[in-house]
């Protein structure tokens, strides 16, 4: 049983904050040229903008749910506080879309201000937070979780991570991130129409909740890219599991720092493309 999947949606989702999904009518045409008017059910997609102290840092398209997951997620995962240093999270709806409010320690502060001035009025390379080729894959800790996990598990989270996927399985487009335990327990299950916010959103879910990440697997029901590899490298996930497949320098980035990567997990097969000797 899955321990409350996306709680924060009653939680942290005030009254005038857009729900995660709303109505919309839509005509079906076959191919044979029968018409069919429906409604159907779509994901919302907002600006969301992460503010460190009365600062814009950050802004991208999200689904308008488990802000303080988000937030916490977000800043853990890019390197820009760790939990201790940040305080209180307010969500707060503005004209443009929506404003995540974070509260930072002096500290962290301090050094997220010392990155952004070093990048001012510079030509950046188009990763957010970036301003050299070298500053692409960041300086991290391999990871040391000396964890097994039974392939017989993975699927079994693999094969109950769908109905725990409740906004999805009403729209059919929003992407998840997910804790299984080493039995295949699913423990956490964050949803996000982008797949970079949904793991964000499960780090700082975990976090919030004291769950350690190297005592499981992190799923993710999108494409394995780099960033996906680093944030959980950052995190201390020993194992990440992607439905589909890694990119190249994904590998790369898994291999070099201990990270076992299964990719293109199905019910009845799975790539083990990194440190195979964690999975049996």
């Amino acid at each position: 049983m899955v321990g409350e999947p996306n709680k924060a949606d009653e939680t942290d989702q005030s009254s005038d904050l857009p729900a995660v999904t709303q109505p919309a009518s839509v005509r079906r045409v076959a191919r044979d040229g029968t018409v069919i008017d429906r409604i159907d059910v779509l994901a919302e997609e907002t600006p969301v903008a992460l503010v460190y102290n009365g600062i814009s840092h950050a802004v991208m398209m999200a689904s308008p749910a488990d802000f303080e997951d988000f937030a916490l997620g977000f800043s853990v995962s890019e390197g820009i506080a760790d939990k201790d240093d940040v305080g209180e999270i307010e969500a707060v709806a503005v004209d443009a879309g929506i404003e995540v409010r974070i509260e930072l320690s002096s500290r962290a502060f301090w050094r997220l201000k010392e990155r952004r001035r070093t990048l001012a009025g510079r030509t950046g390379c188009g990763l957010c937070g970036v301003d050299s080729l070298e500053q692409t894959v960041r300086v991290m800790e391999p990871v040391t979780a000396d964890i097994r996990v039974s392939l017989d598990a993975i699927h079994r989270a693999l094969d109950n991570l769908p109905e725990a996927q409740t906004h999805n399985r009403a729209t059919r487009s929003m992407h998840a991130a997910a804790f299984a335990t080493q039995q295949g327990e699913l423990r956490l299950v964050r949803e996000d129409v982008g797949r970079h916010n949904a793991l964000d959103k499960l780090i700082g879910a975990m976090l919030r909740a004291g769950i350690e990440p190297a005592s499981g697997v992190c799923l993710i029901t999108s494409r394995c890219s780099y960033e996906m590899v680093q944030k959980a490298v950052v995190t201390g996930f020993p194992i990440l599991v992607a439905v589909s497949a890694p990119t190249l320098m994904a590998r790369r980035l898994a291999e070099a720092h201990n990270l076992t990567l299964v990719a293109l997990a199905r019910h009845d097969s799975a790539v083990l493309v990194s440190h195979p000797e964690r999975v049996y």
